[in-house]
């Protein structure tokens, strides 16, 4: 029978839900594509190949079991494949909508190599766990004994929340800190609303909640709450902070030059009905106005996607490479292209005109030979220099931990050469006892995928901890 439900890759084309069409999409801040139908998700799901070795398994960093859920959604049981889902994944909505899987599971989906098309695997995962919260089969978190334990985490992005998720479940007492008003870090104030609409992200913190995670906001530790303060009240801490650091250029002090951290948290706190004194001025609102992003990461792509839904005059992205060494996903390429972003690649910024901007000096490039990593390095042109109109410059560069050390006044805690807390990769296990780490404060900037996968694996160490403390309490 399965087999009949299966494999239908040769007969059945890939099919993504539908995408809004860029005049209309680009006039809001409403996710792009529309939901699978029951029927269609089914379709869809059908074209797995089910393989004997699942490359999208093994590519995915949660280890997903993605041919089970597939085969499970094209037989009709929904509710099995919610289960498959979530139990490797504490936030397979999420990921769905915002995972680059063209790099990842679905970039290596046997059939996509065999040239018929990936299985479109995120819009399934999504369309799985949306239709579990609208059918009630997300239940709440209820542990079934409670632990006097208690633990606290540093940072309410996807790997501590994930963290906070795994351990509230198992009964140990979790209280989230964070530097926002509202929790989900990143997933709330970086990632714009057309990627990943707030109700999303709002329905888990509310789940969170109500399963009994304490969450202290508006909490700068170091500040507020010192690190030991927090460290003394608890069993265990863990670190997740993030990176918010912006990587900088040089003599980009010049008014109208912003962050993009700073552009795009504005932006949400405006969807969110907030007051935004620097968008309502003009500063970081880009109605009317002339945008340059630097950049070619998907925080550059946000950056280009949120200008226009924005009213820019203009919107373009400077790139040093090509399109083909472009970091960010493809598929966000061609979304910010079709809602008419101008790429200049291989162009790099060089200086500013203006004490308020009023252009970027560009320096045309060539790429040369592979570097260490095997791509070909970026080469000057010389005499290629041209000056691009621009009334604000967005840097999205990437991101650089912050000195927690120094900033939180701790000493003790090892950090690496580039600043990043040093600690297992398996455990998240720092060179303090009982603090532990996890997410981007321990891998540099990367995904919120692994995020999750590493706030799972800490919140398994520390479980692991307090047990043994337990006993050792008990001898």
């Amino acid at each position: 029978m399965a087999g009949q439900k299966m494999l239908k890759f040769t007969k059945v084309e890939r099919d993504m839900p539908e995408k809004r069409p860029p005049n209309l999409r680009k006039e809001d801040f409403g996710e792009i594509y529309a939901e699978y139908a029951r029927d269609k998700a089914a379709e869809q799901a059908s074209r797995c190949s089910q393989c004997g070795v699942p490359y999208c398994q093994t590519h995915c960093p949660l280890h997903n079991n993605i041919p089970d859920w597939l085969r499970l959604t094209a037989e009709g049981r929904l509710e099995e494949a919610y289960e498959i889902s979530q139990a490797t994944n504490t936030f397979p909505e999420i990921c769905g909508r915002i995972c680059p899987q063209d790099r990842l599971c679905e970039g290596n989906c046997v059939i996509e190599q065999s040239g018929h098309g990936t299985v479109t695997i995120g819009s399934v995962e999504k369309y799985i766990t949306d239709t579990a919260f609208e059918e009630g089969w997300v239940k709440p978190i209820r542990p079934h004994a409670e632990r006097s334990e208690s633990v606290g985490v540093i940072g309410a992005g996807p790997g501590g929340l994930a963290a906070a998720d795994m351990l509230r479940r198992q009964g140990v007492q979790v209280t989230v800190y964070d530097r926002y008003d509202r929790g989900g870090g990143l997933l709330t104030y970086g990632i714009p609303g057309f990627k990943l609409e707030k109700d999303i992200v709002m329905q888990r913190m509310a789940q969170l909640e109500d399963g009994g995670v304490q969450f202290v906001l508006n909490c700068n530790v170091g500040e507020d709450l010192s690190f030991d303060a927090i460290r003394g009240k608890h069993d265990a801490v863990l670190i997740a902070t993030g990176v918010y650091k912006t990587r900088d250029l040089p003599e980009s002090g010049a008014e109208g030059i912003v962050d993009a951290i700073d552009y795009l948290t504005a932006s949400n706190r405006k969807s969110f009905g907030d007051d935004v004194p620097e968008f309502d001025s003009g500063e970081l609102n880009a109605e009317g106005k002339r945008i340059v992003v630097i950049g070619g990461g998907d925080t550059a792509m946000d950056c280009v996607r949120t200008a226009v839904r924005q009213g820019a005059e203009s919107v373009k992205c400077l790139y040093r490479r090509d399109r083909a060494n472009m970091p960010g996903s493809q598929r966000e390429v061609q979304n910010a292209e079709e809602e008419g972003v101008e790429f200049v690649w291989l162009s790099a910024p060089n200086g500013f005109e203006g004490d308020a901007v009023t252009g970027v000096k560009v320096q045309k490039m060539r790429l040369g030979a592979p570097d260490a990593t095997g791509r070909q390095a970026p080469e000057l042109i010389e005499g290629s220099d041209y000056v691009e109109g621009a009334d604000i410059v967005i840097k999205a560069l990437g991101f650089e931990p912050e000195d927690l050390p120094k900033l939180w006044g701790v000493d003790g805690l090892e950090v690496t050469r580039w600043g990043t807390v040093k600690a297992d990769f398996n455990t998240g296990a720092t060179s303090l006892q009982g603090v532990y780490a996890a997410g981007d404060i321990v891998r540099g900037a990367s995904l919120v995928v692994w995020a999750i996968r590493d706030g799972r694996d800490a919140a398994t160490a520390m479980l692991e901890y307090l047990g043994q403390a337990a006993n050792v309490a008990a001898e």
